[in-house]
């Protein structure tokens, strides 16, 4: 029989393993203690627990780990991207992000988003979205994380980096809520057990309609951001092609509904691109939405894909100038809107979703070796 991975087990799940193999209940609570409070990555390391048992659960059970491959840091800002393996050989990414560069608001220099370190971390490995603007849409779907390698990036940034992490974002590579299940597991062992409230985790999505009222209607503490980048139905059907199945209007309909039933304001993304969604009319738009849903809104600066040598509509967006960035969010705060201008974070690394993982991919050829390409941080207290 083969041994369970206790690595993303719940608290009711692990005390149901401890029945199992004729364990007291409790046994699940200090298992579940050892594993995500005291990170142990063995259960020689559960010094509390009795030797006889101690061999009794390594004889029924493993505890899985992701493998660094590789590790890139800025000299600019300290934004630092981790590749990590998995136990089938394929790959993901975690970015840890100081909190000088999260969010820059003159106006909101004591919220809590001034005053975080923040990882950021994938759900899939690809993506099925087919975002045109996402270096990790050009390697499709290829599976869904389990709980344990989400809530394992978590574990494994913390002693890699030697920090304390206050946030988490469900923003890397793939769409969280089409992995519903291993993410909410993740957020409830990682709000209970990890020392990150479930009110500083948020869940980005790209607009899988069905699960944001799931969401809503499980009555979760944690966030909801969700990528608009335009309030055009054609225009964000080119840029998202899961409008054409879940459009603006489904969209809006379902955010006012979460709204309604947890009183959280959203956060919508929009990331500004030349020409695509920074006219006057968008400005109007998102001037309208914010007096019919209550949100704040989160302006991100666009990483270029052109390592990918995209095509078609990929290959025809550009980043907003930086002077018609400052006018388009100077013009949405007097309007007495909520905005963070996300920096330009890792700018001299891979620091964008899926952008290291896809160059590494390209290199498989090559053979493969640990390879640490900055080990320069220049963290802020948190």
């Amino acid at each position: 029989m083969s041994k369970v991975n206790l690595k993303g087990r719940t608290l009711s799940e692990l005390e149901e393993f401890s029945l199992s193999i004729g364990e007291q209940h409790y046994r699940g609570k200090q298992l579940f203690d050892w594993l995500y409070m005291k990170e142990a990555s063995t259960f020689e390391e559960m010094t509390t627990l009795s030797k006889p048992l101690r061999e009794k659960l390594a004889a029924a059970a493993r505890i899985d780990s992701i493998e660094l491959v590789e590790r890139q840091a800025s000299h600019e800002d300290g934004t630092t991207k981790f590749l990590f393996e998995l136990s089938d050989g394929k790959r993901i990414e975690s970015v840890l992000i100081p909190p000088r560069t999260a969010f820059y608001s003159p106006g909101a220099r004591n919220e809590e988003e001034q005053k975080r370190l923040t990882l950021c971390v994938s759900t899939q490995v690809g993506c099925a979205l087919d975002c045109t603007f996402c270096a990790t849409a050009s390697m499709g779907i290829l599976r869904n994380l389990t709980t344990s390698e989400i809530v394992d990036q978590l574990l494994q940034v913390k002693k890699l980096s030697g920090k304390r992490i206050t946030n988490l974002v469900y923003m890397g590579m793939g769409e969280p809520m089409m992995n519903y299940d291993s993410v909410m597991n993740s957020t409830e062992i990682i709000s209970t057990g990890m020392s990150i409230a479930a009110r500083r985790i948020t869940i980005s999505t790209a607009g899988w309609v069905p699960k944001i009222k799931q969401l809503a209607d499980e009555g979760r503490k944690i966030k909801l951001a969700v990528s608009l980048h335009t309030l055009d139905d054609t225009a964000r059907s080119n840029l998202m092609p899961i409008n054409r199945k879940f459009p603006l209007s489904d969209l809006l309909d379902v955010v006012k509904y979460y709204y309604g039933r947890t009183k959280q304001r959203v956060t919508f993304e929009y990331i500004l691109f030349d020409g695509w969604n920074d006219r006057e009319e968008d400005l109007r738009q998102l001037i309208k939405l914010s007096k019919t849903i209550p949100c704040k809104i989160n302006i991100i600066p666009f990483h270029s894909i052109k390592f990918i040598h995209p095509t078609g509509i990929s290959a025809k967006l550009h980043p907003t100038p930086h002077r018609r960035m400052g006018e388009f969010v100077r013009r949405l705060r007097e309007a007495h809107m909520t905005v963070f201008v996300r920096s330009s974070a890792g700018e001299d690394i891979d620091a964008a979703c899926g952008q290291l993982a896809v160059k590494v991919e390209r290199r498989q050829q090559q053979p493969r070796k640990m390879t640490t390409v900055s080990t320069t941080t220049h963290y802020q207290p948190a």
